[in-house]
């Protein structure tokens, strides 16, 4: 017989804490990291370089172009759940070419807008993975990627990045994947390889040698590539972003990721598109109908206008340049007190090396930092005393290989200068607690 009351609690936290655990491998319990370190745990002028939002808004012309769909009656309501066809042709237009096809892309089958990135490649995930089937992620991973994976029934397996120790000046080119260790984690359960180029929380741009060799194991084992390619616009030095999906027998395989928030420093808009096969697609569109049914219509309305307007404003071209400078700033506070870092050529995060940062035997650290890799207090440490938060790398880890990420704080650029200025100032006093 049913019943409802204080019986039943036991039964049903049970089941929650389960999930939790599939979740957090093993750290059901521990508060996440944005919890952590999250404003309100923090001092009240504590810059904050960890979360990697903007704190300036989009270009006036794309606001305009939001306020005016806001004015009309269509762009209030429902769009169709691929997305709005005037954005659907824009992403086509812009980056149909790129994608080497010898043909337009088929808005219809090839084009799906989504909630955000995350809600699309949630999608791609709940469309294809079966319970156990097994994903590959590379370390450190975009941490939405684990709750998105287990949440779907499949099982991560974990491929580390490993970073050249012995430079003084590594750049994020210096973190490789040991291939032999990538073939050696696939097994006949894998089902997805989860990539991110530029990669978050590093700013590697794979080279073309490495996606080649990650394709030709896709091809061999037969599995579909979820291409997180949502930093494309940010890449520096020089380094060429390549489509994944542009390699030889990869586009039949290959759902690549994109973002209209990171593009045009909109992430609160929650706008994003998968491109892809058809056959990818259209159960993407059967998953996606059911999460959020369709997306925000006026701001696709903007962000279509933002991709037909980009070219002849040469806005990625002064967005690089902008992000350029901004990426300058904190390499040169890190360079002036010599710490270690890994110089990011995509994205807008760079790795500082803590491992050299002391703190006295005795501070007072809270309770949720305690039993967590040594960059949860450094990282808290820092917040408190130099007032400039962070996030630490370890969370973007298993717990086999968090000894890798505990050496790294993330850093976020994508702030205004004055702001980046304050806070490299602010870093300065890092040097009163470096080993000597």
């Amino acid at each position: 017989m049913a019943t409802n009351g204080a019986n039943d609690a036991p039964k049903t936290r049970t089941n929650l804490i389960s999930r939790a655990q599939r979740l957090e491998d093993g750290r059901a319990l521990a508060q996440d990291v944005w919890s952590i370190f999250n404003a309100a745990n923090l001092p009240a002028d504590c810059i904050n370089l960890g979360q990697g939002y903007m704190n300036f808004s989009p270009p006036q012309w794309i606001k305009g172009a939001a306020s005016e769909a806001l004015a009309t009656v269509a762009a209030n309501h429902y769009s169709h759940p691929r997305g709005r066809p005037r954005l659907r042709q824009a992403i086509a237009k812009v980056f149909g070419p790129q994608f080497k096809l010898g043909r337009d892309l088929d808005i219809e089958s090839e084009i799906l807008v989504t909630s955000g990135a995350n809600e699309g490649q949630y999608s791609v995930l709940t469309a294809f993975l079966n319970s156990g089937d097994e994903v590959i992620m590379f370390e450190p991973f975009f941490d939405q990627y684990l709750a998105s994976i287990v949440f779907n029934g499949g099982k991560p397996v974990y491929v580390p990045l490993h970073p050249d120790s012995t430079k003084t000046k590594p750049t994020s080119d210096d973190w490789k994947i040991d291939f032999d260790e990538l073939r050696r984690a696939l097994t006949p359960r894998t089902k997805i390889i989860m990539l991110n180029t530029p990669h978050n929380p590093v700013g590697k741009v794979f080279t073309r040698i490495e996606l080649e060799k990650i394709a030709a194991l896709a091809e061999e084992f037969n599995l579909l590539v979820i291409s997180d390619e949502v930093y494309d616009s940010l890449v520096f030095d020089g380094k060429e972003h390549i489509r994944f999906a542009t390699l030889p027998g990869m586009w039949d395989r290959t759902v690549t990721v994109q973002s209209a928030g990171k593009m045009f420093a909109a992430t609160g808009w929650r706008i994003g598109w998968l491109i892809g096969p058809s056959w990818i697609m259209q159960p993407t569109l059967a998953a996606t109908t059911r999460i959020v049914f369709c997306s925000n219509s006026p701001m696709q309305e903007a962000v279509a206008a933002g991709l037909e307007q980009m070219e002849k404003r040469k806005f990625l071209e002064t967005q690089r340049e902008e992000y350029y400078a901004r990426r300058q700033v904190l390499v040169e506070a890190f360079d002036k007190i010599g710490m270690r870092y890994t110089l990011p050529e995509g994205t807008y995060f760079l790795l500082l090396d803590i491992s050299k940062l002391t703190w006295p035997d005795d501070y007072p650290f809270p309770e949720s930092v305690q039993g967590r890799g040594r960059d949860f207090k450094a990282c808290w440490f820092i917040a408190m005393e130099i007032g400039v938060s962070s996030i630490p790398v370890s969370e973007f880890y298993c717990e086999e290989h968090v000894n890798i990420g505990e050496n790294y704080a993330r850093f976020a650029f994508c702030k205004d200068l004055d702001t980046l200025h304050r806070a490299g100032e602010r870093l300065q006093k890092l040097v009163h607690y470096l080993k000597k």
